[in-house]
Formats: structure tokens, C-alpha cells, sequence
């Protein structure tokens, strides 16, 4: 088993504050994005009929339930902060951990530098004038960002909590204005001849399932957070099933009202399907409700991810895999040096326009950490079955294994499907070793 080492005197730990509404909140502010405003477009394009639309996004829902009660088992079992990093490394030792860690870490920082330069491009279609400083208004987003998380663990969850209620109100919102206000003649016209299906359906089911899945990523995110809960034996299982099952309703939702508004053939060829939803049924200038809608959902996001992936680098710094200067909080219960790491990372990735590119390399590491926590909660149900398990997962082994060769299948269609990408992650891979021996040789360990 593996042991962490103790932190340096002058190293707080961190603040046991937490409770289930900010697990719901941090749930939803880190899964729902702008994909579920963007991607049924591109879903109804590969699929063309209601029942297979609908059927993709039930599917992928299932498996995030599924996922979320596994990582349930493992957040109440192995409660510390790091979400992915702790499960791996208690379960296979340090060098998986290492990889896992860093992976997490590194794809996360790239995607909030995604997320930060998105939300901009938004605030300049609201405003035009500002078109030009995109770049640099992702970089101050991130600067003030920072300054606020540092203040502590208490306002950063406030606002999360705040965020994630305005979004999840703003989305059930949309819903009722479609099946209030719009026409419902859409859903009962048939799939319209015009869309010609180029490619067979099982191509168009994968590239389906993937948008759907990216949409999803996030659910694990009160995990990050296991340390600081008040209770994680008990308000874990609640906030993170609470938090999910809202995620789900949300996304099928939404979809329906989509399918009950737009002909089908009008919802394939959106790339805004939200946005032209909303525009039907109240002219041409209401669209911006929209964007404003996604710059609000994408604000929710940038706020979770400050604040969980800090941990990750926290976790590593405490366990001897990167320095022990990341070990320091701050008197508000801010990982402070591990909050201002993380910041420069995805500054830098913006200034030197890499982000998408990292972006898109980082969805391979995303699923191969979600592959790495099935695994870890088999290896550990074997490895030491007498750790205290306050929550164990519904219908073992079955569950973890389905999770586990679905995320394998998933792995496998985003190397199909980006097969450059994959190829810098594995790249990456096979540096890991020599890296992770220099690290070790660093700490002295």
C-alpha cells in the first residue's frame, strides 16, 4: 500500500468545508458546457431520426450513472483531494499515479484555456468591438480568476454554487420556452429526404456517441473535492447521483424541446441549434439570449476547473512527485502555489496558441483516466478488501467492467478518430518513465 509523506510544518492542510449543495453544484458547473447548446446539430446530421438522437444521449447518460457510482466507491474509500490521482497511485504505486496525475493535470489546464478563450469569443459577438482582444481578455479572465480563488475555498464554492443555479435555471428555461412557445409541429414531420445519409449508421452511431460523450465529461468532478467534504461517507453519494441525474434530465430535455421546435432537417444543418430554436420562435435578435446564455455556462466551467485542478497538482506535490512548494495553502484553504501553476500553464498555452491543440490531445489522457478508475476500484476490491468501504457499488463487478470496456471502447474511437492526437499522447507516454524517474530522483525519493 501506499503511503503519502507527511507535509512540510509550515504546510496547512486543507479546509473540511464542503458539503452535498456545493458536490451538485461543482457536478454541473464542470459537466455542462456549451456542447449540449452546440452538438445536437451535429448528432441529428449523423442520425437522422428522433429515436436514435434520443437513444445516444440516453445511452451515454447511462454510462456516467454508472461511472459516477464506481467513483462514489472509490471518493468515500480513498477520500483525498487529486479525483483520479489518489485512486491510481493507491491502487497501482507511484509511477501509474505519476502518468494519471499528470495527464489529468496537463489536459485539464489546456481545456480551461480552451474554455477561457471560448467565453471571450462569446463576450465579442455580444460585443463586436472587442473582436481584436480576445486574446488578451482570456488571459486578464484567467488573471481575475486567479485573484478571486485566492481568496479561499468559501467564496470559490459560493460562487459555484451560485453559477451552477443560474445555468441549470437559464437551461430549464429554455426548455419551458420551446414547449410553451413553439409550434411542436417539428416533431411529428418525418426525417426529411433532403438530408442524404453519407456515410453507413454505425460511422454516424460512433461519431454520435463521442460528441455526446465529450458533452458528458465532468461528472466525476465532486471527486476532486473528497478531502474538503464534511462527510464524504455521506453527502459524496448524494451530490455527485444528485448532480448527475440533473446533468441527464437537463440533456434529454433539451433535446426533446430541440426535436419539438426545429424540423429535422433545419436541426442538422444548425450550428447553434439553441440559438435558431430560440430565434423561431421569437424573431431574429432574440438569439443573442443564447449566446449570453453559453457565456454564463462556460463562466460556470472556468470557475470549476480553477478549482479542482489545483488539487491534482496539490496531491502530486504531497506525494513527492512535484515539488514541495505545491504543498502550501493559503489561509482560505487554497492550494495557493498549485492555484497560481495551474493559471500560468493555461496563460501560456493561450499566449503561444496551442490550446486546441492540447485540447484535443488531452481528450485521450481524459479518457484514459476514467479507464485507470475502473481499474482501480477492481485492483482494489482484490488488492484490500478489508479497507473500509462506507459506499460500495451497485451490481460489482458488472458495473465497473461495463464502465471499463466502454471507456476502452471510447479510447479506441478517439484514436480512430484523431489518430495525430493520439499519437502526441502516446508520445508523451513513453517519456513518462525517464520523467517520472528524474522527479522521483528530485524529491530524493
Amino acid at each position: 500500500m501506499q503511503t503519502a509523506p507527511s507535509l512540510p510544518a509550515r504546510s496547512r492542510p486543507l479546509l473540511k468545508i464542503l458539503g452535498i449543495g456545493f458536490g451538485i453544484a461543482v457536478t454541473i458547473g464542470g459537466t455542462i458546457g456549451t456542447g449540449i447548446l452546440r452538438k445536437p446539430g451535429l448528432i441529428a446530421a449523423e442520425l437522422r431520426d428522433p429515436v436514435w438522437i434520443m437513444g445516444v444521449w440516453v445511452l451515454v447518460g447511462v454510462y456516467a450513472l454508472l461511472g459516477t457510482l464506481c467513483v462514489i466507491e472509490l471518493g468515500v474509500m480513498v477520500p483525498r483531494a487529486g479525483g483520479w490521482y489518489p485512486f491510481a497511485r493507491r491502487a497501482f504505486g507511484n509511477y501509474v499515479g505519476f502518468v494519471i496525475g499528470w495527464s489529468s493535470w496537463l489536459g485539464s489546464a489546456a481545456a480551461m484555456a480552451f474554455s477561457a478563450y471560448t467565453m471571450c469569443e462569446y463576450i465579442a459577438l455580444l460585443l463586436p468591438g472587442t473582436t481584436a482582444y480576445v486574446p488578451v481578455m482570456a488571459v486578464g479572465t484567467l488573471v481575475a480568476f486567479t485573484g478571486f480563488h485566492w481568496i479561499g475555498l468559501k467564496s470559490a464554492s459560493r460562487a459555484q454554487e451560485i453559477m451552477s443555479f443560474i445555468k441549470a435555471v437559464g437551461l430549464f428555461g429554455l426548455v419551458a420556452v420551446c414547449f410553451i412557445f413553439g409550434g411542436g409541429d417539428a416533431v411529428a414531420q418525418p426525417v426529411v429526404a433532403t438530408i442524404s445519409p453519407e456515410k453507413p449508421l454505425i460511422l454516424g452511431l460512433i461519431t454520435a456517441l463521442q460528441a455526446v460523450f465529450y458533452t458528458y465529461d465532468g461528472w466525476h468532478t465532486a471527486a476532486y473535492f473528497a478531502e474538503e467534504n464534511t462527510d464524504p461517507a455521506k453527502t459524496l453519494p448524494r451530490s455527485m447521483i444528485g448532480g448527475i441525474i440533473l446533468i441527464i434530465s437537463i440533456y434529454l430535455l433539451i433535446n426533446l424541446a430541440l426535436l419539438y421546435v426545429l424540423p429535422m432537417d433545419q436541426l442538422a444543418q444548425s450550428k447553434l441549434p439553441a440559438a435558431d430554436a430560440v430565434r423561431l420562435i421569437f424573431g431574429e435578435r432574440s438569439g443573442q439570449l443564447i449566446t449570453l446564455l453559453l457565456l454564463i455556462s462556460v463562466l460556470g466551467i472556468i470557475n470549476a476547473q480553477i478549482m479542482f485542478n489545483p488539487r491534482v497538482l496539490y496531491a502530486l506535490s504531497r506525494d513527492g512527485l512535484f515539488i514541495k512548494q505545491g504543498t502550501y495553502v493559503n489561509a482560505g484553504g487554497t492550494p495557493g502555489t498549485a492555484l497560481v501553476l495551474t493559471a500560468a500553464m493555461s496563460i501560456g498555452l493561450i499566449v503561444s496558441g496551442t490550446y486546441s491543440r492540447l485540447s484535443d490531445i488531452a481528450t485521450f489522457f481524459f479518457v484514459l483516466c476514467y479507464a485507470s478508475g475502473m481499474a482501480a476500484l477492481l485492483q482494489l476490491r482484490k488488492t484490500e478488501p478489508d479497507l473500509p468501504r462506507p459506499y460500495k457499488v451497485w451490481g460489482y463487478p458488472a458495473v465497473p467492467w461495463i464502465v471499463l470496456g466502454a471507456s476502452g471502447a471510447f479510447l479506441a474511437g478517439a484514436i480512430w478518430g484523431d489518430p495525430l492526437s493520439s499519437a502526441y499522447a502516446v508520445g508523451f507516454l513513453l517519456l513518462s518513465y525517464p520523467l517520472y524517474r528524474l522527479v522521483v530522483k528530485q524529491a530524493g525519493n
